[in-house]
């Protein structure tokens, strides 16, 4: 054995690397479950958002017609707005969208406004919401297709 150099190699072994692929997988399954909860927050704040423009060329309409009425598609009081987008995000383009914007009542002196999820979307368990002529907003958070009275808020 004279003359012989012992050679190292260098490298991971499998071991090592079956143990950060766990560590990665474990952070991965903590972390996911929250970006979803954030981007659905998100998500339903472009909503919010959104509705107070829809409230806003409501009021607008008002001001030319001095009614409410007529604000939907075709000149109806309820169902599609064709005096806004009829989908949130509004400033996306439809095939993005996660919440349908409705007229749901229009009279000559109120109007009640709602955003519904769409299924299929990241936010389609999260309850529609509302926001009504006179200022009140409404969540429909626990999605029971009823508006409680502690669901008289945006961030309740």
């Amino acid at each position: 054995m004279i003359g012989q150099q012992r050679t190292t190699q260098t490298g991971f072994t499998l071991i090592e690397l079956m143990i950060v692929v766990a560590i990665v997988g474990i952070i991965a399954a903590i972390a996911y479950p929250s970006y979803q909860s954030v981007m659905a927050g998100s998500y339903r704040s472009a909503a919010q958002a959104d509705l107070m423009s829809f409230a806003a060329a409501m009021e607008r309409h008002h001001s030319g017609t001095f009614s409410y009425e007529g604000g939907a598609s075709g000149g109806a009081n309820t169902g599609a707005p064709a005096v806004f987008a009829s989908h949130s995000p509004a400033s996306e383009p439809a095939s993005n969208k996660r919440y349908n914007l409705t007229i749901e009542q229009a009279t000559g002196i109120a109007f009640q406004l709602k955003a519904t999820p769409v299924t299929g979307s990241a936010v389609e368990t999260d309850g529609a919401l509302f926001y009504f002529s006179d200022g009140r907003k409404a969540w429909d958070k626990d999605n029971n297709g009823t508006i409680g009275a502690a669901e008289y808020c945006w961030s309740c």
